[in-house]
Formats: structure tokens, sequence, C-alpha cells
């Protein structure tokens, strides 16, 4: 699912690579402008095309394994796992060059290489060259990613920003919940590789949209020279620090479940569970819980802050599966069971993931572009490397997804407590020092 580019638009105040201070002029409206609702639809688009690139793909894994010639039945995920490690990596590195060659000119780039991905995925004739092409469609979304939000920054600050990205979310998180659907319909139709047709499509319809309608909004004389001292100095900050490696680590390890869990939930529904064609729909309805919580998150975080969501949302999420495994153990696995249950390990995701985020951003703000780009980097590569472990665990039951689930949550509230210095489930107070 395309969470973790929801996670990224959330946690990006900025777009820098290494300013402390924005120039008043940053924060000023650019001039020419686009309107407020095309902007939103701008944002939500670009947010798309992660969640269309992943969860698109899940009902063609096996129909591309068999005509690739994968040497191991659990190799197919490799095809979700390498997209979400190229896109994490390359946060790291998308900052500075958003700062130097502008917004527009890197988001073209960006979506001009994202096509390119698509056309090489399409005429791949092995499944090597299949796995090269899709790690670059992460390298390519995750640069459309950091102009866009860069973009949005020098379009509006403030209420009116949070506003912009308060909308866009909402608009992109109907996307990992249909696109399984889509690509399910496309393939009634056409082979596998006509979801890369789709995205190839939507890549180009998207670029047209953008070079016709939305302007640079960098101006020259803002435009950063690329230095490695301060940009190596921002990220040392980000690494020394308690509270923000402390989250975005546990956060970075509760995803990991959820992406071995995606990269082998094909392989669940229709092997385990035998589901056939409406494994699209069991899906969605699982990652509406996520949604869902992101609802209920913006309710409750005001009342109880984001520690006690985190906190009790981890503890709860230990439990569901513990309960889960220990089910299991006694009456054995049912589709029922397990779409209740892993339900609400997405709802209590929906929790940790925002709030962790700005929890591990929250002593950032002076690097914020920094930060982002190095949570994003940290978060995104570190739960693509466990979702491929837990993925690749997979034996044709639902064990080794439990288990994943609860280890990993187990492990991330134990970062938690040392984060904390033992201090759980307690109102907001000063974070700990660097």
């Amino acid at each position: 699912m395309g969470v973790f580019a929801f996670l990224s638009a959330i946690a990006i105040p900025g777009s820098g690579a290494y300013p402390r201070v924005m120039d008043a002029a940053r924060l000023s409206p650019a001039k020419p402008r686009i309107g407020f609702p095309e902007l939103v639809a701008v944002i939500a688009s670009v947010m798309a095309l992660n969640a269309f690139a992943i969860d698109m793909m899940l009902p063609a894994l096996g129909h591309i394994g068999d005509e690739l010639g994968t040497a191991r039945e659990n190799d197919r995920q490799l095809i979700i796992i390498v997209y979400v490690l190229g896109n994490g990596i390359a946060q790291l590195f998308f900052g500075p060059l958003v700062d130097r060659f502008g917004r527009k000119n890197v988001l073209m780039a960006a979506l001009g290489g994202y096509i390119l991905g698509s056309i090489l995925s399409v005429f791949a004739a092995s499944f090597s060259l299949l796995l090269a092409a899709r790690a670059f469609q992460g390298i390519t979304t995750a640069a459309a990613r950091v102009a866009a939000i860069a973009l949005v920054r020098d379009q509006c600050s403030g209420r009116r920003m949070a506003q912009v990205m308060s909308l866009a979310i909402t608009i992109f998180m109907a996307a990992p919940i249909l696109a399984p659907s889509f690509g399910q319909l496309i393939l009634f139709a056409a082979p596998w590789r006509g979801i890369f047709i789709a995205l190839l499509l939507y890549g180009v319809g998207l670029a047209l949209w953008l070079g016709l309608r939305v302007p640079e909004t960098l101006a020259p004389e803002m435009r950063k020279p690329l230095r490695a001292a301060p940009i190596a100095a921002a990220y040392r900050e980000f690494a020394t620090n308690r509270t923000t490696v402390g989250y975005t680590l546990a956060s970075a390890l509760c995803f990991g479940a959820l992406f071995g869990y995606i990269s082998s939930s094909e392989q669940i529904f229709l092997e385990t569970f035998d589901l056939g064609e409406s494994f699209p729909l069991v899906f969605a309805a699982i990652a509406a819980a996520f949604a869902a919580a992101a609802l209920v998150n913006a309710r409750l975080v005001a009342r109880l802050g984001m520690r006690r969501l985190t906190h009790a949302a981890l503890i709860g999420m230990i439990a569901v599966n513990v309960v889960h495994i220990v089910l299991v153990a006694m009456f054995g696995e049912s589709l029922l069971m397990f779409i209740t249950f892993m339900a609400a390990s997405f709802f209590a995701l929906g929790l940790i993931g925002p709030n962790a985020t700005a929890l591990a951003m929250e002593p950032m703000g002076h690097i914020a572009g920094a930060a982002a780009a190095a949570n994003g980097f940290a978060g995104t590569t570190m739960a693509g490397l466990l979702g491929g472990l837990v993925g690749q665990t997979y034996d044709g039951t639902t064990g080794p997804i439990n288990a994943g689930f609860a280890i990993l949550a187990s492990l991330a509230l134990v970062l938690v407590y040392w984060t904390e210095k033992g201090r759980l489930l307690q109102p907001h107070y000063t974070s700990p020092a660097p």
C-alpha cells in the first residue's frame, strides 16, 4: 500500500536539505500561481504515483512470476520490495537537488523517469530487468514527492499549507484502497503488462498537466548551491538526537511488518484463502482501517497527545497479534479472523505512523528539510528491508506475517521505552536532549 507516501507527505514540513531558517521570500506566495483547488489536485496526484505503482501490481504478481520464471514462489515479492527500497534510499539525495535546480525542473525530470521506468517494465524480457525498472521507478517517485511538497511550501505557508496537505492526503487515501481493484480490472482485459501501460499513461497525463499548468515557484536568486558540509552537518544532527532516531526506527519497525504483509498479500489471499478475483475487495477493506485511523487520530491527538496515542497503539498492536497467534494455535486460521485482526493492526498503524513521524520531527524544526529527507530514507529503507525478510518467510500460512507483526511491534515498543527513558503513556514533556 502507498502508506509511506502518506507518511512522507505529513513528515516533510519543508523542502530544503540544509537551510536552518526559511527566508521571508520563500514564505511569500510565488508568481505566477495556480489556484487552491488545482494545487490540492496536483499534490494528491503526485502522491498517488506511489500508491498506484505499488498496489496495482498486487493482483498481477503471480502472473508476472509465472511468465518471467522466478526461481522461487516468494521471489515475486521483490517486485514490491525493490521499488520501496529505491524510493527510500533516493529520498536522502533529492532535498538539495530541489533547492538547487528548482521545483518544476526536478518534478518534470522525475515524471520523465517514471514514464521511462514504465516503458522498461512493459518490455522487460526477464525478471531481473523488471526489478531494475521497478527500482528506477521508486527513485523517480522519491524525487517527485520532494519536489511537489517543496512547490506547496513555496505557494503557501502556515495554516494554508496545512489545509492543502490535509485535503490532498484525504483525496490520496482513496488510491491505495482502490488501486488493487484497478489492477484486477486491467487483468480482465489485458495481460499483466497492461498495468504498466496504465502507469505509463498516468505518468504522461500528469506530466502534460504539470508542464502546461504548474509554474516554477523557486526564484533564481533563492536557489542554493550544493555544499557537502552543511548537508552532512544536518544529517549528523538528525542521527544523534535520541527522540528523532528512536521514533524514526520504531516507526520503521512497524511498517516493516506492513510491507511484509503487502509483499505477500497476493499469495496469502490467492493461495492460503483461495479468494481468486475478490482479493482486491478484501485488501481494500483491510486498508480502509488505516484511513479510518488517520481520521480518528486527527480528532484525538489534540486531547490525548502524540506520545499517549503512539504508545497505546503500539501496545494494542502487540496485544492484537499475540491474541491472533494464540487463537490460530487453538482453533486454526480463518479468513474472517485474519481480516479482523489485520484490520485492527492497520488501525494501530494508522495511529502510530503520523504521530511517530511528528515526534521524530519535533526537535528538527530548524533543519526540517534535511530531517524529513533523513527520516524518509531511514524509515522507508529499513521498513523495506524488514518487509522483504518477513515476506520471504511466507510458507503457505499466515503464521509468518502474524509473528512478524507481533515481533516487530514489540521491538518498536522497546525502542520507544528507551527513547522516553522508561516513561510510557505520559503526556507531553520536554523532549530529551541530543
